[in-house]
């Protein structure tokens, strides 16, 4: 009787589709993305040119090295022209940068603490605690953000601190309203009914088990919430109401510019053009990273 090898013996198996994890799926899907990619690669360029802003600028954003050239149009010199007082306006929107991101970043990581507790806690809990938070939630979503901030920041008189603080105060419910669907999605499922069955604490189960399947919407919260704090900081500034002079804000920029917009046209164009194209980044790769992550589009 002849030997069957091993190797015709893995010819013969039918042909089986290689398993990966829900993280391999989610890059592909992220890298088809073309937009969100591009968009993240936008957002890192930018973040490390504010990181490293000065080692490679030569001066700070309120240096008035250039007062012979006020109002300077661009040039090699001055990519992004000279603004009324003397200053690089290139200089100035890379160091604004740091304010618009660092608020941005700051204010989601804020509403993530806030909104990650209580959404694991609204969908795992449910009953009155669920019902209370979701209420909650209803109150903040009907509120104007925008007059709500107006009448917060006049009240704290700007600065970097309290603007983060009043834009966590919006951004928390949307990240609270993702994670409290994905808890609410495993709390059925036996490995949660199994550590329930072996006595496990509530608080054992939301923070072993379930905040950590809740990676996903965690990340695309968190994401989502830098555009929309960065949208108010620079509409408080604009407004005169939020980050304060000297500090370079975009949105402050934006306002000293509306007095030169028809003649010196840059400094109106450039750091209106940097808001855009930043908050527009971080949403189309927040955009991105959600429908990766969307369980329902596994194994495209």
């Amino acid at each position: 009787m002849t030997e069957i090898s091993s190797a015709s013996v893995e010819l013969a198996r039918p042909d089986r589709p290689k398993q990966h994890s829900p993280l391999w799926y989610a890059w592909r899907r992220f890298t088809a993305n073309k937009a969100a990619v591009g968009s993240g690669i936008a957002l890192v360029i930018l973040i490390l040119m504010a990181i490293f802003a000065p080692f490679f600028l030569a001066g700070g954003p309120n240096d008035q090295a250039f007062l012979t050239s006020m109002l300077a149009t661009p040039s090699p010199a001055h990519w992004f022209g000279v603004d009324n007082l003397g200053r690089d306006l290139f200089t100035r929107i890379v160091y604004g940068a740091r304010v618009s991101l660092g608020i941005g970043f700051s204010a989601a990581l804020f509403s993530l603490l806030i909104g990650l507790p209580l959404g694991a806690l609204a969908g795992y809990l449910g009953g009155r605690f669920d019902w209370v938070t979701m209420r909650v939630v209803e109150l903040f979503s009907v509120v104007p953000p925008l007059l709500a901030a107006l009448l917060l920041a006049t009240v704290t008189r700007g600065g970097f601190w309290p603007i983060i603080l009043i834009a966590a105060l919006f951004g928390w419910k949307d990240v609270c309203i993702l994670v409290r669907a994905q808890v609410k999605s495993f709390r059925e499922k036996e490995f949660i009914m199994a550590a329930q069955a072996l006595g496990a604490s509530p608080w054992h189960i939301i923070f072993r088990h379930l905040i950590p399947n809740a990676v996903s919407p965690v990340i695309v919260g968190f994401v989502l919430a830098i555009p929309l704090a960065m949208m108010l900081e620079a509409s408080l500034s604009f407004l005169g109401i939020g980050v304060q002079p000297p500090t370079p804000s975009w949105g402050y920029m934006i306002n000293d510019g509306i007095n030169f917009m028809f003649g010196y046209w840059h400094m109106e164009a450039f750091p209106t053009l940097a808001l855009a194209i930043t908050i527009l980044s971080a949403s189309l790769l927040g955009d991105g990273l959600r429908d990766a992550f969307d369980p329902t589009l596994k194994g495209r």
